[in-house]
């Protein structure tokens, strides 16, 4: 064989099996972890490109954009500081120990018997017991051996007390005398609920502080209820459950009269206590109840109990002040319980976020809206599996957050704002698919969204004027980006979101061109009959769908519906009559060329009903004696009118709303990704037959 020629062996280096595996072994597989610096200039590069006068924008900087996550940074150092799960069980006083029914003469093996114990546990128990047995054989033989124990073991005493004298300077000295080791504390005790409901009484009663910490150990015991776990035995469900609510129902009650503090103490009382002595002797308490009820909701699944504990906790967050890492990891372990939950849950996690930042200051604003802002766009990543409601209340509840702190709000959504706005920059000028794919994604729809309500809600700020204007800007961008019926719903959301801008911020905003154009849309009249499209649910429709006459009398309904919420805005504006002209005229050439009657009819009454709000705003504009100058007297131009709802053009309106409304709740959900078949028969025992396959029916 010839040597190969210089074509060939390029063409063998790049193609050939041997020279691509080659090639991935020498490929780094593991991409490079961004530094804490590179995170923080994130927002900043973002607003950077986006000023650029050329309009250049690289490769790295169009994949920096188009990540959601990576638009905000946060300090990952504050989430390290709580790393230790647990902190030991309380020392107890031996004058409560004769409430607890046990046997002094059970032996650690009758409690084994009680207590299963995993296999690896098992074997060292067993290890440890083999070698006790042949100490105490050498014990008994050579008592040399046991001088020379006795020896190491006061030597590692002392070592042990030089090497954390240094920490227990540095550290809680109090808190360290009242916490033990678990093996010291473990005791081998068996709770039952006449133990609990005995301790309870001396607690609530007579404020008994040795009950108490019992109550506490029991309450940290149940927390972290496992087979591994070393400390008390909690004897049957109902001692759970009696553990359970007292704790979580009388805890902060108790921690208020310890401290001698009032219901509603500020964190500036909190943190004068922390130098008493009497901060120091219930600090401990306070924290081992903390942390057992944080491990308790990171392990929890059940919906009330996470509730419950949740409103209990935001009961005592003023406590949380004097500890900042576990007010941290109650920040953490609370945003995806938010996220994810639904119903109490999700509300009682939003008060509790937003009392965070109103009780323990401004300083955690910035970690609750960085993390809060994150999870709503990853719950938004796949609208098929979550609730639109669920989308809705996190968004409302978002907002509410953001209105503790408008300025950094502001800013912030600045920054998202310009973020969504290169993204749309990129997929105009170079039409990338990828970019394009990110605009009609819910991820990014839901953004736009949740900004425009929050300028909704916010609108008489001055920060807030900016904002507006750039909102708009993008909103008229995607909307011009898709323009065929393939995306109709994509172009209704824009609509509707320039419609609540304008009726919010009254300012007027021209959309009917938009509108008009999907009454315009060229799809075929005489089309099959299909099941009706839920436009609400969709941002993209199937094409065979664009063929069905369903789908054009729904083009033509929504456009009805978006125009009537248009006009109503300014259907006592001096200018009303100048506004409706150009629609009015394509609204004739459309109901001269439709030949469906029921389409004509209702685009007619809808004519008629401008004609006629045209007419009454013309009348009174011909009785006024200010001039188109006058601007005070043209803003109060049909205020009453507008006020008492006596126009025309009002019932029209409420006629349409409550058809929509009530076609909206009776409208079945579709279901998704469901391919249509001609010809199936369904055999009894759930099997279909497919063209002459069987497959497998699986009921939801």
């Amino acid at each position: 064989m010839g040597k190969l020629g210089k074509k060939a062996r390029k063409f063998a280096k790049k193609n050939l099996p041997a020279a691509q595996k080659l090639r991935r072994k020498s490929k780094i597989v593991f991409k490079k972890r961004p530094s804490k610096k590179d995170k923080q200039d994130v927002a900043e590069k973002v607003v950077r490109a986006a000023e650029l006068s050329n309009g250049r924008n690289s490769d790295n900087e169009v994949t920096m954009t188009t990540s959601f996550d990576a638009l905000f940074s946060e300090d990952d150092n504050t989430m390290v500081l709580y790393d230790s799960d647990s902190d030991g069980y309380l020392s107890e006083d031996p004058s409560c120990g004769n409430l607890v029914e046990f046997d002094n003469d059970a032996t650690l093996e009758d409690v084994e018997n009680k207590r299963p114990l995993s296999v690896n546990n098992r074997k060292v128990y067993e290890e440890l017991a083999a070698q006790k047995k042949l100490l105490d054989k050498l014990k008994k033989k050579d008592q040399k051996f046991v001088k020379f124990l006795e020896s190491c073991n006061k030597g590692k005493k002392s070592q042990n007390q030089e090497m954390y004298s240094d920490e227990d300077e540095d550290g809680d000295g109090d808190e360290d005398n009242m916490v033990l080791d678990d093996s010291v504390t473990a005791n081998q005790k068996i709770l039952t609920s006449s133990v609990i409901n005995k301790w309870s009484k001396l607690v609530t009663e007579e404020h008994n502080e040795p009950a108490f910490i019992n109550l506490i150990n029991a309450y940290r015991a149940a927390c972290h209820f496992g087979p591994e776990e070393m400390g008390p035995t909690i004897q049957d469900s109902e001692t759970f459950c009696s553990i359970y609510t007292f704790m979580l129902s009388e805890a902060d009650n108790i921690f208020r009269v310890l401290l001698k503090i009032p219901i509603n103490c500020k964190k500036t009382t909190l943190l004068e206590l922390k130098n008493t002595s009497r901060w120091k002797k219930v600090q401990p308490l306070i924290k081992s109840y903390f942390r057992s009820t944080l491990f308790l909701l990171k392990q929890v699944t059940d919906s009330e109990i996470l509730a419950l504990s949740i409103a209990r906790l935001r009961a005592s967050l003023v406590f949380f002040a004097a500890f900042p890492s576990l007010l941290n990891m109650l920040i953490q372990i609370i945003v995806p319980l938010w996220a994810t939950g639904g119903g109490v849950l999700s509300i009682n996690s939003s008060l509790l976020i937003q009392d965070i930042v109103s009780v323990c200051g401004p300083d955690y604003f910035d970690t609750c809206f960085i993390k809060t802002y994150k999870s709503y766009i990853a719950r938004c990543r796949s609208m098929e599996t979550v609730d639109t409601k669920h989308i809705e209340f996190l968004r409302d509840s978002f907002i509410n957050l953001c209105t503790l702190d408008l300025e950094k709000s502001c800013n912030k959504a600045l920054f998202s704002t310009q973020q969504l706005s290169n993204i749309l920059k990129h997929a105009k000028q170079n039409e990338n698919k990828e970019a394009i794919k990110t605009i009609y994604s819910w991820q990014y729809t839901r953004c736009i969204d949740l900004w425009v309500h929050f300028i909704s809600a916010n609108v008489n700020e001055s920060d807030v004027q900016l904002l507006l204007y750039k909102m708009i800007q993008l909103i008229n961008g995607v909307a011009c980006l898709f323009p065929g019926p393939k995306y109709l719903p994509l172009r209704i959301r824009c609509v509707q979101w320039l419609n609540k801008l304008s009726s919010s911020c009254g300012v007027f905003i021209p959309v009917a061109s938009f509108i008009l154009d999907m009454v315009e849309y060229k799809v075929n009249e005489g089309g099959k009959s299909r099941k009706s499209v839920k436009l609400a649910s969709d941002l993209k429709l199937p094409k065979f769908w664009l063929k069905s006459q369903n789908f054009t009398e729904q083009c033509v309904n929504s456009a009805i519906e978006l125009l009537a919420v248009h006009f109503m805005q300014w259907s006592c504006h001096i200018s009303f009559s100048e506004l409706a002209v150009i629609p009015l005229i394509r609204l004739k050439k459309f109901y001269e060329r439709s030949t469906i009657e029921s389409l004509k009819r209702v685009v007619k009454r809808l004519m008629d009903m401008v004609e006629q709000n045209v007419e009454f705003v013309q009348k009174k504009r011909d009785d006024v004696a200010f001039s188109p100058k006058d601007q005070e007297s043209v803003d109060q131009f049909l205020q009453f009118e507008k006020g008492t709802l006596n126009t025309p053009f009002t019932q029209y309106y409420k006629s349409i709303i409550e058809k929509a409304a009530s076609k909206m709740s009776t409208s079945p959900r579709q279901p998704e990704n469901v391919k249509r078949k001609k010809t199936q028969d369904v055999g009894g025992n759930g099997d279909v037959n497919i063209k002459g396959k069987k497959r497998r029916v699986v009921e939801t």
